[in-house]
């Protein structure tokens, strides 16, 4: 019924119920979870997770931001070789964040080019973390956008005017995360109402950012459903149909089912 279009399986957060959290997932309605790398060890684990769960979970590879000082030769061979797997459906989570900045901000830059060069070259869709970078994220973007296949931002945290443009000018996806679901999130409710279906997809960000009721705590890929409940009721839409589409938008974007 549903789509994780982002998870982050392979976390030591899960290293005691593992099997327990993602059978639950699929016995709850979830078809579907893009686990996603941030490093180059954690996206050998999402492969490797993956192959463990054919046809159930697919990965994604690339260097978060917060570790874009390791970028390098040797990473961006490593996840060219790692391209090669059948599991690997989208290079990310790539990006900038001048939040937390773990990374010099020139290193960040450094990194989210490169390897938007390289997921062009691998002709992999990318998965974007932006997080108080909107400006630096577009200009990125739209050098690349006549080469770049595809792409999403994910736990979108712009405002309406930029998630126009992310759909209407660069022809990208959205992502929702639990957020959603917090009393005071307006702004992303408005980018949810405002925006046409056909452009959105559901996360979790599993472990983090867990939707009400379970504010707070772990998250995981079944709770999803709670996230994909506010966005329905934003959207004026039946749960159920909201389900199909975003999951046909996900499947659109990943590739998922081709192989």
């Amino acid at each position: 019924m549903f789509i994780d279009s982002h998870a982050h399986l392979d976390m030591s957060e899960y290293e005691k119920d593992r099997a327990e959290v993602i059978e639950r997932a699929f016995t709850r309605g979830i078809d579907h979870i893009v686990n996603i790398g941030i490093d180059v060890a954690s996206s050998r684990k999402a492969i490797a997770l993956a192959r463990s769960y054919k046809k159930k979970i697919s990965a994604s590879i690339g260097l978060h931001p917060h570790s874009a000082s390791e970028w390098g030769r040797e990473a961006a061979d490593a996840f060219r070789q790692m391209a090669l797997e059948p599991e690997v459906v989208a290079y990310g989570e790539i990006g900038l964040d001048f939040y937390r900045n773990h990374s010099p901000k020139e290193d960040q830059l450094k990194a989210f080019v490169e390897q938007l060069d390289l997921a062009v070259e691998l002709q992999l869709p990318v998965v974007i973390h932006d997080r108080e970078a909107h400006r630096e994220t577009l200009t990125a973007l739209r050098g690349r956008l006549g080469s770049l296949k595809g792409g999403v931002i994910h736990c979108f945290s712009g405002d309406a005017k930029m998630a126009d443009l992310v759909v209407s000018k660069m022809d990208f996806y959205i992502s929702i995360p639990g957020t959603v679901t917090y009393a005071k999130a307006v702004t992303v409710q408005e980018v949810v109402r405002n925006l046409p279906v056909e452009r959105l997809l559901l996360e979790t960000d599993a472990p983090f950012l867990a939707p009400v009721p379970f504010r707070g705590k772990r998250n995981e890929p079944a709770y999803v459903f709670h996230t994909a409940r506010m966005v329905a009721e934003l959207k004026g839409m039946d749960l159920n149909t909201l389900g199909a589409v975003t999951s046909k938008n996900a499947r659109n974007l990943f590739g998922l089912g081709r192989s």
